[in-house]
């Protein structure tokens, strides 16, 4: 290796700890904000010292309350921090996602939303609630059937998008479009035809995607999935690049595509299952965080996959509050907002790519 390389590497080492920690303050930040914007305004220092009294109690330790209201605990503890904190791992993750899926079928388009995942984990999700099934699987039951839903959308759709012996573009989006409205359909058929008149409510609301009602029982499973997940797919940030640099290149770096593929396929589904089982289908995180990092520091998966985890987590961090406050007191479900963001993006990058062929003809 010589000098002027490992120079450039030590570079680029030294640009990403510098995104990282820039990032990693400005999600803090953005936490802290989050947590005390809201018709109740609570200033940044209380709303930290309300956290740290909640965490000493819990911890046993005898804290004497400051000068702040039961309401005001009640706010910042049980109904904004668990809120803000899901919002960031769900942010976090659909980026991870959106980021492997995107190398793993060599389409900047790919999505678990746009590519019917997402709506397979509703299928999944919305089936264990009106029929009660997996009920032997307890609290494990929804996201269990939204993880099965979600594998099954994901091998319809590479089957669909799989011909002559490769993974085509145009068929993976159309076949994706199609399996997404046919199980919409079927979401919506199951909670039409349910004896549950409150369960057509609910699930509305949970379809378009909402972080309300967070509660602390429920962020262990995606927190625990998230690190886990970010870490394999870390370990495998070299078969990323290859897989994105196409199938022969991939083989000729040793890459066993078809393997990778299909742990990968699993790996996405069942972090979109369980986050779907969660929030609901929350729409075009994947698709817009990925290309506003490797806008930021290339394409090498190595800088991306943490990049975009922390992109992911400030974005829908910053759309939640925007749903919470906009239009209050009526609060809309973060699904609609990250829509009204992601259609106007999907369409930039459908002209860019349009744009970009007509100059390589």
């Amino acid at each position: 290796m010589t000098t002027s390389t490992t120079l450039a590497f030590a570079l680029q080492r030294r640009q990403l700890a510098l995104w990282l920690a820039a990032l990693l303050a400005l999600l803090l930040v953005s936490l802290t904000l989050a947590i005390t914007l809201g018709p109740v305004r609570i200033a940044p220092q209380q709303a930290w010292l309300i956290t740290a009294h909640e965490m000493g109690t819990r911890l046993g330790m005898d804290l004497q309350p400051g000068d702040w209201s039961p309401a005001q605990s009640q706010i910042v503890w049980r109904v904004r921090m668990p809120r803000v904190l899901l919002a960031a791992l769900v942010g976090a993750g659909l980026a991870l996602v959106g980021v492997a899926m995107q190398a793993m079928v060599r389409n900047p388009l790919a999505d678990p939303y746009l590519l019917g995942v997402s709506s397979g984990a509703s299928v999944g999700a919305v089936s264990v609630i009106a029929f009660g099934m997996l009920a032997f699987a307890g609290e494990l039951a929804l996201p269990l059937g939204a993880f099965g839903g979600a594998l099954a959308a994901c091998v319809a759709v590479y089957f669909l998008a799989y011909a002559n012996g490769q993974l085509q573009a145009t068929r993976l989006i159309l076949g994706g479009v199609a399996i997404a409205y046919c199980l919409g359909g079927i979401t919506s058929l199951i909670v039409l035809t349910a004896d549950q008149r409150e369960l057509a409510n609910s699930v509305l609301t949970w379809t378009l995607g909402s972080l309300a009602g967070t509660r602390w029982d429920e962020l262990g499973l995606p927190a625990g999935l998230l690190v886990i997940g970010a870490g394999l797919l870390l370990t495998q940030a070299r078969a990323l690049n290859a897989l994105l640099s196409g199938e022969e290149s991939a083989a000729t770096l040793g890459v066993d595509t078809t393997r990778t593929r299909r742990w990968l396929f699993v790996l996405v589904s069942l972090v979109t299952g369980v986050l779907v089982a969660l929030t609901g289908p929350i729409g075009f995180v994947g698709l817009i965080v990925p290309h506003v990092t490797r806008m930021l520091v290339g394409a090498e998966h190595r800088r991306v996959l943490p990049v975009a985890a922390l992109v992911g987590a400030i974005f829908l961090v910053w759309v939640d509050v925007f749903s919470r406050i906009a239009f209050a007191p009526a609060e809309v479900p973060v699904g609609v907002i990250t829509s009204l963001l992601g259609g106007p993006f999907f369409a930039w990058m459908l002209c860019r790519r349009n744009a970009r062929e007509r100059l390589v003809a």
